[in-house]
């Protein structure tokens, strides 16, 4: 059974910075990329940032030059780093995951359960 335990949302003024912590356990044979996406009431989840094992990285365009992804292998851990936050990064941020956690099945998305960031004006 594969994990995905969030950690660092909370409340924050606008201009300050938080960081989100994402990570995996369970019975992991690979991981093959890990994200950030977030989800406000009434609108569809969007992709924030996401990165693969070698490096690439893709960002939002809201939050380039702001948020930074990065991802230790070792932990099965992945990093949001969020800078100078507006109100409007108050979401519902998401960890998502591409795991191959069984052989027979293959590679699948993982979620976690969110974690709320609000940031006031």
């Amino acid at each position: 059974q594969v994990q995905l335990m969030e950690s660092g949302g909370g409340l924050v003024q606008a201009g300050g910075s938080l960081r989100l912590s994402c990570a995996a356990s369970g019975n992991i044979f690979s991981i093959n990329g890990m994200g950030w996406y977030r989800q406000t009431p009434g609108k569809q989840r969007e992709l924030v940032a996401h990165t693969t094992g070698g490096g690439r990285t893709n960002y939002a365009d809201s939050v380039k030059g702001r948020f930074r992804i990065s991802l230790d292998n070792a932990k099965n851990t992945v990093y949001l780093q969020m800078n100078t936050l507006k109100p409007e990064d108050t979401a519902v941020y998401y960890c998502n995951a591409w795991i191959l956690a069984d052989l027979h099945v293959g590679s699948k998305d993982y979620w976690g359960q969110g974690t709320q960031v609000t940031v006031s004006s």
